[in-house]
């Protein structure tokens, strides 16, 4: 049987121009967010010169690394509209294991750190979009409790004892602050998963999968997307750059106790919300998220350095997230309005 696709009524809203609308949103917001750095930076730079001292620089660049690793992960799991709140706990976890290994066998090299980092943070990925999976519970309480549970785990290896930077190896300090033609090792990592993950979600059939999944699962399982598998790899990809993540935040503070990455969560969700990857799924990219945690270190510097209560900083981020949200709504409408229009032309 021939399947003919009917032409469009006039006036009516093709895919390409919801689309459209929904990419304009988007790229407005990444826009907005690169003009409010300038003038973040701008005023806070009038105010005190040292902000764009070579090491203020330098600290917010680091500080941006490891939260972009994260919200990279996190855009991806949001994408196919789900949410992984154990990301913190993932780093605290990984960072107290690479550092257990390099403290106890100080000759390993560096690139051992970061596989064993990638592996402990994919098994818990991997646990997390098992459970979404085959338990079928939503996202935002089977991460809850993995939160705990990570950090449970944490708490019972450490045993109330910390790992000192005095008795990690010298060369894996170093890496977290050597640079290459002045860049930080740090940067240049966060920069290879930023690219690495914006080109699969945006060219390759896989990330195509993902924003099908977000936008609606039901059509995606009936168009022969494997759902629950993507899901699943969705969750291991979060939770391996998770893991990457504790190996840079080991690596540049030295010093590290089950406690390490506590709160961080909140802020990985942020910076992807604020850098457009929509709560509801579907929409936003990589990129945006690597934004969205370079303004919220930016504002947590500014406001450090202009000796502005942290209160403030709290506030702003709420804020944004609220105006984020607001904006993932007026799409919602403006597609919904779109979508209606046409139907009654049918």
């Amino acid at each position: 049987m021939t399947v003919t696709k009917e032409a469009p009524v006039a006036g009516e809203p093709t895919v390409h121009t919801r689309r459209s609308w929904t990419a304009n949103v988007f790229k407005a917001r990444e826009s907005g967010i690169v003009l409010a750095l300038i003038v973040l930076v701008a005023f806070t730079a009038t105010q005190n010169s040292r902000f764009l001292s070579g090491q203020s620089v330098r600290d917010i660049l680091l500080g941006t690394a490891i939260l972009a690793v994260l919200a990279v992960g996190q855009a991806i799991v949001m994408i196919t509209r789900n949410i992984d709140l154990s990301v913190g706990s993932v780093l605290g976890l990984a960072a107290f294991a690479v550092g257990s290994l390099m403290r106890d066998n100080p000759g390993l090299p560096v690139i051992v750190a970061l596989l064993a980092g990638l592996g402990v943070g994919a098994v818990c990925g991997l646990v997390n979009g098992a459970l979404v999976r085959f338990g079928q519970v939503p996202a935002l309480v089977v991460t809850l409790g993995t939160l705990y549970a990570y950090r449970g785990v944490s708490y019972f290896w450490a045993g109330g004892q910390q790992i000192n930077a005095d008795k990690l190896p010298a060369s894996f300090l170093d890496f977290g602050t050597a640079s290459v033609l002045g860049v930080p090792w740090l940067v240049l990592i966060a920069l290879v998963v930023l690219v690495v993950a914006g080109i699969v979600l945006r060219s390759y059939p896989a990330g195509r999968e993902l924003y099908a999944m977000g936008s609606s699962p039901q059509a995606a399982q009936l168009a022969g997307i494997r759902v629950g598998r993507n899901t699943t790899a969705a969750f291991l990809v979060s939770g391996a750059l998770a893991g990457l993540a504790g190996v840079l935040f080991a690596a540049r503070f030295g010093t590290v106790d089950a406690a390490a990455g506590t709160g961080y969560e909140l802020n990985v969700v942020a910076a992807a919300v604020v850098g457009g990857v929509a709560v509801f799924g579907g929409s936003g990219s990589v990129w945006g998220a690597g934004l969205g945690a370079l303004l919220l270190t930016v504002i947590g510097s500014a406001l450090a350095v202009l000796d502005i209560n942290q209160f403030w900083q709290q506030a702003i981020v709420g804020a944004l997230i609220l105006l984020a949200i607001g904006a993932d709504r007026l799409v919602a409408v403006r597609v919904a309005k779109a979508l209606k229009k046409r139907d009654s032309h049918v």
